[in-house]
């Protein structure tokens, strides 16, 4: 198997597991079985790190299943090949050239020297950053909860929140809405989401750095650009949109509106925690929000979407064929073509995988508004796990769309696309040339 396959068949095994465990009668509050299929819809969004639930996490679970839940939540964010690495270093295991051409593919880095030490640093930060999150969040869940319980809910949502997942147990598909006015909380949650969606290599760059701009590489440049501007033109968006509606917003001051808007506009790059009525939001914020969640967060982070590189690449084509430049330039560097095609193949193949789910929804669920199904769809391809239509209460075909949808979400449009190929290319084909022609375009 090529690389692609064996992080295809590597989630897809993990899925599984977790479904076979999460269906064990020991994992349900009630003693009695959630039923498979419940189990794996909730082991596929945990794994895909997304967010959508059919089960009451924080009641319908056992202690036993919200730890399942949140070691999938957490294999599901670092990659299977992370974990799987970490366990053969513990046993002492050899990492053989293949394992470290999966970690290659899988952190999308471009040369093989340095991956288990990549790994290694990997696992640390992410450490760091769950147990400053835990510590952060404690302050206002060990007063509502104990030290106990309160304790334990900040570890399980600074997990979360960091791998970009969104479940919670709160209880009553409530997400973070008791909590929309806590100053802590939104911060906090939301500082653990960017940490998460801006990616491994970002953060390992900057530190590499110091964080001076100028000596950072290309990609880290355009993330941070490109991250900070859809941050503040989501909150601002959103905020215009939502700022009257009495079914979100209108009852707050200022501050606690913009901290509101802004929490939405994180949340929606992939994370699934919200703090309003997402049902009772207008149909034109979730259309903005359904861009935002299309277009994720960065590569190589516990995020999805077509993320911001592909978003901004797409974007930089279409100019420099309007202007009628070869050479694609950022930042005063020039974009090689194989790296914007790429990025088009993926934004082609990722438009084309929403529209047949979002069709297929439409024809399963015709009774549901179709801005909510399209909300619905985006939220499981992005693995963002915000819904305003209510998974529960979609049937077993509409959830079985979502299964699939989270998976292509998770996996990568293109990732899966080439493990699925019937055949590669022949080296004899590779020296063949035919004659140019000209189409006709436009």
């Amino acid at each position: 198997m090529n690389t692609t396959q064996i992080m295809a068949l590597g989630f897809a095994a993990v899925i599984l597991t977790g479904a076979v465990l999460l269906s064990l009668p020991i994992s349900s509050s009630s003693g009695e079985s959630v039923g498979f299929y419940d189990a794996l819809f909730t082991s596929t969004s945990a794994v895909c790190v997304t967010g959508l639930v059919v089960l009451d996490v924080g009641n319908d679970l056992s202690i036993f299943g919200q730890i399942v839940l949140i070691l999938l939540i957490q294999t599901g964010g670092l990659g299977f090949m992370t974990i799987a690495t970490l366990l053969f270093m513990l046993a002492g295991k050899r990492i053989t050239l293949r394992d470290r051409l999966v970690i290659q593919e899988a952190m999308n880095e471009s040369g093989l020297s340095g991956m288990v030490r990549l790994i290694r640093w990997v696992i640390w930060m992410t450490l760091a950053f769950e147990a400053v999150g835990a510590a952060l969040l404690a302050t206002s869940f060990v007063p509502d909860f104990g030290w106990a319980r309160g304790l334990y809910y900040a570890v399980f949502h600074s997990i979360s929140a960091f791998c970009n997942a969104g479940f919670d147990l709160l209880g009553n598909y409530t997400s973070l809405t008791p909590y929309q006015l806590d100053p802590v909380v939104n911060l906090t949650i939301s500082f653990l989401i960017i940490s998460g969606g801006l990616g491994f290599g970002v953060w390992r760059d900057l530190f590499r750095n110091r964080g001076r701009f100028h000596n950072l590489r290309l990609h880290t440049r355009l993330v941070l650009v490109t991250t900070g501007g859809l941050l503040v033109g989501g909150t601002l968006l959103i905020a215009a949109l939502e700022w009257t509606n009495p079914g979100t917003i209108a009852g707050m001051n200022f501050i606690q509106k913009i901290q509101a808007a802004f929490f939405q506009s994180v949340t929606m790059r992939t994370a699934g925690f919200n703090t309003v009525d997402l049902a009772a939001m207008h149909p034109e914020t979730k259309f903005v929000s359904s861009i935002l969640m299309f277009i994720g967060a960065a590569p190589a982070s516990t995020g999805g979407g077509i993320k911001v590189t592909t978003f901004v690449l797409m974007g930089l084509f279409v100019s420099t064929v309007a202007r009628g430049r070869e050479n694609c330039v950022l930042f005063k560097r020039t974009v090689s073509h194989a790296t914007v095609m790429r990025a088009m193949v993926v934004a082609i193949i990722s438009a084309c995988v929403v529209g047949v789910d979002l069709l297929l929804l439409t024809i399963a669920e015709q009774d549901t508004a179709f801005v909510d199904l399209m909300f619905e769809t985006l939220s499981a391809f992005g693995t963002v796990g915000v819904s305003s239509a209510g998974t529960p209460n979609l049937g077993y075909f509409a959830r079985a769309i979502l299964i699939f949808t989270m998976f292509i979400g998770r996996v990568g449009p293109l990732t899966l696309t080439l493990a699925v190929a019937s055949g590669q290319a022949k080296k004899s084909d590779v020296k063949i040339r035919y004659p140019e022609d000209r189409v006709l375009v436009g």
